[in-house]
């Protein structure tokens, strides 16, 4: 894979990508949109990969949303682009942002401002650190540009109905702490460590056992919205596929003969925040 406006590393069993235009803001035009789709289709196929990482280059942008200077050509034109667009046959207008079958974690470090577009790849994301100095935005309601990659029906799933139509509406920018208080970002570190921090946290889920991770996230994603009885019968299915998988073999010894740190006495525990008597 040779990109040449995002960066797409693999440490172990972490894939980094990055936006990569940081004289841009890191905004993304034809050409990034292309290799994003590219980039996440490689990560969500390898096998290997078991946490994806998105972030920024540089210190001042995770990413600024769409080129603006691109004009027509990041944006469905044709009536037969406009119907494929409405039918969900197109990935997205900024990369695959329109994806919704990715079970892998992903994480966010925002390394600066999330503005529209930008905003919206925060959302694609299923937690989001963010330094200090960040900022979201729906910015692009200044210049009459509608959301088309998430951000009117994850931004809602994340934050709520009512604090998302705020944003949508107004186009307000938020800073870090209050994106933290409302629910939109997951921690705030100081500035420069979002990725340290979000490596960190990649590594311990790297170390969980993944089927059931990865059918619980997918039951989580497919039942929200649902009635009930619907969200209820889509996890029945997730659970059954992943209750015979071998690693659950695994985990139940490792629970009868207590070998696992969060059974072993002699050592703390590896799961965050967990008591033991």
């Amino acid at each position: 894979m040779n990109f040449t406006q995002i960066a797409y590393e693999k440490r172990g069993p972490i894939t980094l990508i990055t936006f990569n235009r940081p004289e841009s803001r890191n905004c993304i035009g034809p050409t990034t949109h292309q290799e994003l789709v590219e980039a996440w289709a490689h990560f969500r196929d390898d096998d290997d990969a078991k946490v994806g990482i998105v972030t920024g280059a540089g210190d001042k942008a995770f990413c600024a949303g769409g080129d603006l200077k691109a004009g027509d050509r990041l944006v469905p034109m044709t009536p037969e682009e406009i119907a494929a667009h409405n039918r969900g046959e197109k990935p997205g207008v900024l990369g695959p942002s329109r994806w919704t079958d990715i079970y892998k974690p992903i994480v966010a470090a925002v390394n600066g401002v999330a503005y529209a577009g930008g905003l919206e790849w925060a959302c694609f994301a299923d937690i989001r650190i963010a330094e200090e100095h960040a900022t979201f935005g729906v910015t692009c309601r200044r210049w009459n540009i509608g959301l088309a990659d998430g951000g009117t029906q994850r931004l809602p799933r994340i934050i709520g109905m009512g604090r998302a139509l705020e944003l949508i509406i107004t186009g307000r920018v938020i800073d870090a702490r209050e994106a933290e208080r409302i629910g939109l970002v997951n921690e705030v570190v100081p500035k420069g460590k979002s990725l340290d921090r979000a490596l960190e946290l990649a590594e311990f889920i790297c170390g969980l056992p993944q089927p059931a991770l990865r059918t619980d996230k997918e039951a989580a994603l497919r039942g929200f919205g649902l009635p009930l009885s619907e969200g209820l019968r889509i996890e029945a299915e997730c659970f059954n596929r992943s209750i015979h998988d071998p690693a659950t073999v695994e985990g139940l010894r490792q629970f009868i003969e207590r070998d696992h740190p969060d059974r072993r006495r002699d050592q703390p525990p590896r799961t965050p925040g967990l008591a033991r008597d």
